[in-house]
């Protein structure tokens, strides 16, 4: 379950991220880790072509890092297919 905290986090990531890149993210939802509960995950869909999805991975890895640095909190984005956010919105 998230806290407060983890969800204010995920979408100041996300609000970043769409300022540098308006036309490239989609917000689908922010969840838990599937993998490790103590992470949090920002789950978009994208369809921005290779070399700009390597920018936006590096972009938001950064924004990542500073989080974890400030807060303590490991939130990092997801990018999901298009079943996955299908199901994410049903």
């Amino acid at each position: 379950m998230l806290n407060f905290k983890q969800n204010e986090l995920g979408h100041q990531l996300f609000e970043k991220l769409v300022q540098q890149f308006p036309q490239e993210v989609e917000f689908v939802d922010i969840t838990e880790s599937t993998i490790n509960p103590n992470n949090t995950w920002v789950n978009i869909v994208t369809g921005a072509n290779e070399d700009k999805w390597i920018d936006i991975r590096e972009t938001a890895s950064e924004m990542s890092m500073d989080i974890l640095l400030e807060y303590g909190h490991h939130i990092t984005i997801n990018p999901l297919t298009t079943a996955e956010r299908l199901a994410a919105t049903t």
